[in-house]
């Protein structure tokens, strides 16, 4: 399963109790997301490892390893899909991980509610991802 990884769902690969970090690490789902959310990251970078309690060093380290189990796509490889996804999304601020679902014909991993309300792309929360890939590990055995 490929799924567009939304910002704040991002964020949370940061906080060691973070139920999401089971998704990011799951063989079954391939990740992507928008290349700029790289640079939101590191808007945030102070407020992150104050919340999270992490060091630079181990900050930088788990950048790293994120980077690794998702794949960042620069613009270029969806701006075809851009002016439709502006035609069809609700916030501005998620025209690209919609142009990039539309790329790919998979779902955005988010919990923004007010993405989901929609019927033109589909949305799941961390706990549908979770429950659907407890259902492929029972398919798997």
């Amino acid at each position: 399963m490929k799924l567009v990884v939304d910002t704040n769902v991002l964020l949370t690969f940061f906080w060691q109790s973070s139920v999401a970090r089971v998704v990011f690490s799951d063989q079954h789902i391939g990740l992507c997301a928008p290349e700029f959310a790289l640079e939101e990251i590191k808007k945030h970078e102070s407020e992150l490892m104050k919340k999270a309690k992490l060091s630079p060093v181990h900050f930088n380290q788990m950048r790293k390893e994120m980077a690794m189990l998702v794949e960042f796509i620069p613009l270029a490889e969806y701006r075809s899909f851009l002016e439709t996804a502006r035609s069809i999304t609700p916030d501005p601020d998620d025209i690209d991980f919609v142009a990039l679902s539309l790329k790919f014909q998979c779902p955005i991993w988010s919990n923004d509610h007010a993405l989901a309300n929609q019927n033109h792309f589909k949305v799941c929360a961390t706990k549908e991802i979770i429950e659907l890939l407890a259902m492929q590990r029972m398919d798997d055995d």
